[in-house]
């Protein structure tokens, strides 16, 4: 089991079973709702149990998308895809110690920053 939580701690969950490698993601939005590129691995549904919830708040960012984050300290916690049937991107950044978890690849790469670049070895996908 993995816990996590935001910088306040209003939000808290756990996850359960194995975590997809992380994925960077270079795109507007995630670059807009984080200040930089978002880590984040993934969960499916029955992995994912949010145990305290007082300031989680969702924001539909997209049509058929939504970003869960803390409506009190502002972090950025999942993402849930309408299509994906309940599993949610999770911010590696969010979990509580070590996680075990490696960045498998970087998308939306053709959207990044100037500012920061990307370490070699890992693959990068401009549109996806």
């Amino acid at each position: 089991m993995q816990t996590g939580s935001c910088l306040c701690g209003g939000v808290t969950f756990e996850l359960t079973g194995p975590l997809r490698p992380s994925v960077g993601c270079h795109c507007i939005q995630c670059r807009k709702t984080s200040g930089h590129y978002v880590s984040a691995t993934q969960v499916d549904a029955r992995q994912l149990s949010i145990t305290k919830d007082n300031t989680l708040a969702w924001y539909q960012s997209s049509p058929g998308a939504k970003r869960g984050f803390c409506r009190v300290c502002g972090s950025s916690l999942f993402w849930r895809c309408d299509a994906d049937n309940g599993a949610t991107s999770v911010m590696s950044g969010t979990l509580d110690g070590d996680t075990g978890l490696t960045t498998a690849k970087h998308i939306f790469t053709a959207y990044k920053g100037d500012y920061y670049d990307i370490e070699a070895g890992v693959p990068q996908h401009r549109d996806d």
